[in-house]
């Protein structure tokens, strides 16, 4: 298989259209009904740790993380991760991750959580959330709620409902 030239990147206000149209092609329309997607509701990602993945201009991934609470502090959610689905399996979503998360480890962040599939993220260091322990605004399969600590202890005094840290109460924010 032939290297892509990849080059990931922070994402520009300007990306927004095509980032809603890969995860269109991605997830299609059933995405917004998703427990993930309804903790992300009218809470806009951080723009300092939002990343995408280009093959020369063509946009082909995005990553977005935005912030979050719960009973003892502040967290981050992770997604959605998109890679379009022509060039998935070459590595994109990888190099995503790795770059995300370390942007988070180096602003300071704490603790992420996410929705996923727990073989692709166990490779980056997330494991279930113990149950019982946070609580998410609605159904999910408990092996694919996952979290990941960025600094030791963390999670220690993180508990209950996590709730999405509102666009208007925050700045540094996608348009």
């Amino acid at each position: 298989m032939t290297a892509l030239p990849l080059v990931i990147r922070p994402e520009h206000p300007a990306d927004g259209p095509a980032i809603e149209r890969l995860h269109a092609r991605a997830f299609g329309p059933g995405r917004f009904a998703r427990t993930a997607y309804r903790l992300r509701e009218g809470a806009a990602p951080l723009s300092e740790l939002c990343l995408t993945a280009l093959v020369g201009s063509y946009l082909v991934g995005s990553v977005r993380i935005g912030p979050a609470e719960a009973e003892g502090g502040p967290l981050l959610v992770l997604g959605p991760l998109t890679v379009d689905p022509s060039f998935s399996d070459r590595g994109i979503g990888s190099a995503l991750m790795r770059a995300s998360l370390e942007a988070a480890r180096g602003a300071g962040h704490g603790l992420v959580v996410l929705v996923g599939d727990a073989p692709f993220y166990r490779r980056f260091g997330f494991a279930p959330v113990p149950p019982g322990r946070l609580v998410l605004p609605g159904p999910v399969d408990p092996a694919r709620f996952l979290w990941r600590e960025l600094a030791e202890g963390a999670s220690a005094a993180v508990s209950g409902a996590i709730r999405p840290v509102r666009a208007a109460l925050r700045a540094n924010v996608i348009g």
